[in-house]
């Protein structure tokens, strides 16, 4: 990245910093004052030596020590004030920016999540925001701090003797030098650092997602060479990033080492032939020595400042990117169900083969049509446009004669209810996890219907604290049954028009699945329900059939229509059957 680019970058940086400009000028304010007072201690001296020592004045031998300790707590107080003030800026930066990414992480389209990990996203808000928040303040601390201090030192030395301090400056083009040497690879090694930390996270995360397959499967010696790898991939980045962090400060060190020593031999000189007094040669160099502190401070930011911004270029890259198009201007308040698919198909970014092609398909309001097929025949990408997770590629659904893209997203999904055979729970009560979302608002009342509709009732009573159960991280204190009915009930307690069934009975045994059965039945009255099924037994009372294969509508009917055609239902049928060990499922056929 270019010095343009990284001005850019920063100045964007910097717009995170504005809404607290007030505190942000208060810790600015007192570093200002902070860096006023460096040059005091060494101005001090020149009066207390000529003064005390050489002169022999009374007033200077009193005044001096209570001078001394007025800079000092002078200093402590302002140090302490902008400390504050600047810490309270990073930490509210530090919360903005956190706010703001995970604002924008729920915004962004379900293909974002498919092509970057999780572990990755976690790294970005947990460790790259604060590495941001470390360049926008820490980072401009030092360097208006120490920039200052070294100002008012060589403002002081130009004072005492001007040609001796000019000589200083012949270091400032070898620190440049080094500093733009070693920045190039800085950043580099903070952005692979970064990514590294992300696979660390995206490891660490799966193993404890897990960790029952890893027992169960003896994952661990496998896991652990995982870790290792990426734990070594880190830690190798983070030692070349510190090599390069770490030359800096020693060779700016040298060079200001080297100016002092000529100074100070010079300075020496000047003292013998009485061209310098004692009091002058000791503060010229007490300021020179005061001025290597400074001067590491500022070769020290390098790293930090690099790390910052490319933190900066990686939680920007995440806030770059676009949201999930809504352009619609449509509000629909409650739909009436009809559904129509005409000419659609769709392909996965990077795939070659379409995942559907050409379905034509219309669903009156109230009717139940499922979705059967072998796996990877098209029936959940089907149901994924239905609530826009994916626009498709070829053609369009129409909703009430309305194009799903003219809707606006919130109206379109605040008519669609979903269970899908990977039931989404959060670490948070059971009530909570019922009556989610746009559904807070519902009275407990209505989160106990819900939950009795879905058979839920009986084993929530029987937890702690019944409703008001913790439930654990994607509910993993409940059984899959239980999990499964919770997810019913919160599409019961939604009562939307348009109900998508993927698989929603998948978990549960045979007497709960009755149950579940009997209250998906009484929701799905006047619904439009689409239902997809492995098991076919699930859907012979559905109103159509629809089969699909290889991404294509096969066939369309009911139970008994697709049977008497002998064709790829009857096959599945029939072979479903007969691995249950059916009697009857060699005659399911033509009948």
């Amino acid at each position: 990245m270019n010095e343009s680019s990284s001005r850019e970058l920063y100045t964007r940086l910097m717009g995170y910093v504005r809404p607290y400009w007030k505190v942000f000028a208060l810790a600015i304010l007192g570093m200002v004052l902070t860096a006023a007072t460096e040059p005091l201690f060494p101005a001090l001296l020149k009066p207390l030596l000529d003064g005390s020592f050489m002169k022999r004045d009374q007033s200077v031998s009193y005044l001096m020590p209570f001078a001394l300790v007025g800079i000092f707590l002078l200093r402590g107080v302002l140090t302490f004030v902008s400390s504050y003030a600047m810490s309270w800026v990073s930490n509210r930066v530090i919360l903005d920016l956190r706010a703001v990414l995970f604002h924008r992480l729920l915004q962004l389209p379900s293909s974002y999540f498919e092509n970057n990990s999780s572990g990755a996203l976690l790294s970005k808000i947990a460790y790259d925001v604060s590495g941001v928040s470390a360049a926008a303040t820490s980072v401009l601390t030092v360097l208006v701090r120490d920039s200052l201090s070294v100002l008012g030192l060589l403002i002081w030395l130009f004072y005492l003797n001007w040609k001796l301090t000019l000589l200083t400056l012949i270091v400032v083009p070898a620190v440049a030098i080094v500093i733009k040497l070693t920045s190039k690879r800085l950043r580099r090694m903070s952005t692979e650092s970064m990514r590294a930390m992300g696979d660390v996270t995206h490891v660490l995360e799966e193993s404890i997602e897990c960790q029952k397959v890893v027992k169960v499967f003896g994952g661990q010696r496998y896991e652990e060479s995982r870790f290792g790898r990426a734990n070594q991939e880190l830690r190798g980045f983070s030692m070349r990033q510190s090599v390069a962090a770490s030359l800096t400060a020693p060779m700016v060190q040298l060079f200001a080492a080297i100016a002092l020593a000529v100074i100070v031999g010079i300075a020496l000189k000047q003292s013998e032939s009485d061209q310098f007094t004692v009091g002058e040669f000791v503060s010229f160099i007490t300021a020179m020595l005061m001025l290597l502190a400074p001067l590491k401070h500022l070769s020290d930011i390098n790293a930090p400042l690099q790390r910052g911004l490319a933190s900066a270029e990686s939680v920007f890259s995440v806030l770059d990117e676009k949201p999930e198009a809504d352009t619609g201007t449509v509000e629909l308040p409650r739909a009436k169900g009809e559904l129509r698919f005409e000419d659609l198909g769709f392909t996965y970014s990077g795939s070659s083969r379409p995942a559907i092609e050409r379905i034509d398909l219309a669903i009156n309001p109230g009717e139940t049509v499922a979705l059967v097929g072998q796996s990877g025949s098209g029936k959940s990408t089907l149901v994924s446009l239905l609530p826009r997770f994916y626009d498709p590629t070829r053609g369009r659904i129409l909703l009430d004669g309305h194009d799903l893209r003219d809707l606006k997203l919130a109206s379109l999904r605040g008519n669609i209810a979903m269970v899908s055979q990977d039931v989404a729970l959060f670490n948070d009560t059971v009530a909570a996890n019922i009556a989610y979302g746009s559904m807070s608002g519902a009275t407990r009342e209505q989160v106990e219907a819900a939950a009795k509709a879905a058979h839920a009732t009986e084993y929530i009573r029987e937890m702690p604290q019944g409703f008001e159960t913790m439930i654990g991280e994607n509910g993993v204190k409940l059984s899959g049954g239980q999990r499964q009915r919770l997810a019913i009930a919160r599409a019961l307690l939604k009562n939307a028009p348009v109900l998508i069934l993927d698989e929603a009975t998948s978990a549960l045994d045979s007497e709960s699945e009755r149950y579940v059965q009997e209250a998906l039945k009484t929701l799905m009255q006047g619904r439009t329900t689409i239902v997809i099924a492995h098991r076919l037994s699930t859907v012979e009372h559905a109103d159509r059939i629809v089969v699909m294969s290889r991404g294509l509508v096969a066939e369309v009917g009911t139970h008994a229509e697709l049977l008497a055609r002998d064709g790829l239902y009857a096959k599945l049928y029939r072979i479903q059957f007969a691995e249950d060990g059916d009697p009857v499922a060699g005659n399911a056929g033509v009948q």
